[in-house]
């Protein structure tokens, strides 16, 4: 297969990539993104790096013009740049996820895709305590509005048989390597990555504060095995992808247990809360539930501390 990932070069695409490149059944792996690499890492040797914007419809067709095509739709204006920009989130988000779709058909052959989505389309006074699959979206950011609507556009374009979709909701991605970006959920990397290079952090959201989150090891296999379903996605293709709800105390707690265990000297952990990144952090869901991904066999994280750990491997 020939496979594309746009937004190649950020944190999901590269581990994406580094998993794909080491498969026999990849022919070509095309990196496709307006920005270098986020977290300063190489994408592996055997990837094409191609530098465009998902949002010129011109660039992306002749990007999907290959037979035997896999897309994974991953780029995107993330949850507090989309707040900051709202005309760059739709041009990026819902025009570049459009123009992508509409490569797809283009080609006549239809490619499967499979979209990152989030579990930031849930939101609102109305949003249940637990979200699952069939939870009605009603986004509270411009980030998740667009997710919401490019989720419709694929199942739409999956029923008129122009590409073979597949949508997954993802958890807040832990542990991001590497220099924050521009999403409300970056605390949740940083107060494990910034202590464990030695350095302080200051929380922005209170130690009480409940997100569902995924291991990036966890985020990648199950975005692959979506890749490789023949069946059983039925005529909605959006699934939650399975996370762990966890506060913010416990993954302090989380990190000082692994650190303790491996004898590691850690920096110090406070609170300085953001108003604009709490304002965001609370119209997103505490727990969700991913009934439709576990029956379909995508695999799940059992517990924090393994986060912490499998993060240690791979960056250290």
């Amino acid at each position: 297969m020939n496979v594309v990932i746009t937004g190649g070069l950020g944190f999901i695409g590269l581990a994406l990539a580094r998993r794909l490149a080491a498969r026999d059944d990849v022919e070509t792996l095309t990196l496709f993104d307006a920005a270098p690499p986020e977290t300063g890492l190489s994408p592996p040797a055997a990837a094409e790096v191609v530098a465009g914007d998902v949002s010129d419809p011109a660039c992306v067709r002749t990007l999907l013009d290959r037979e035997d095509l896999v897309v994974f739709h991953l780029a995107s204006i993330v949850s507090a740049g989309g707040e900051r920009d709202f005309d760059l989130a739709v041009r990026v988000n819902l025009d570049g996820g459009r123009n992508v779709f509409e490569a797809c058909r283009a080609t006549g052959r239809v490619p499967r895709l499979v979209f990152a989505s989030t579990l930031a389309v849930f939101g609102g006074s109305g949003m249940p305590e637990t979200v699952s699959d069939t939870t009605r979206p009603t986004p509270q950011t411009t980030y998740g509005a667009t997710k919401a609507a490019c989720e419709l556009l694929i199942n739409d374009y999956t029923r008129k048989g122009f590409l073979d979709g597949r949508t997954a909701r993802l958890p807040t991605v832990v542990i991001r390597p590497g220099a924050p970006n521009a999403a409300a959920s970056g605390f949740a990397s940083a107060v494990f990555r910034e202590p464990l290079a030695g350095r302080s952090y200051d929380l922005p959201v209170p130690l009480d504060t409940r997100v569902p989150i995924i291991g990036v090891r966890t985020a990648v296999d199950c975005i692959i095995r979506l890749a490789e379903l023949e069946e059983g996605l039925g005529d909605d293709r959006v699934l939650n992808l399975p996370s762990l709800s966890v506060t913010v105390e416990e993954m302090v707690a989380s990190l000082r247990r692994v650190a303790e265990e491996r004898h590691l000297d850690i920096g110090p952990v406070g609170v300085r809360e953001d108003p604009g990144v709490v304002r965001i952090v609370r119209t997103w869901p505490r727990y969700a539930t991913a009934e439709g991904a576990l029956a379909l066999g995508l695999p799940r994280d059992l517990e924090l501390d393994q986060i912490v750990a499998d993060y240690l491997a791979d960056e250290f």
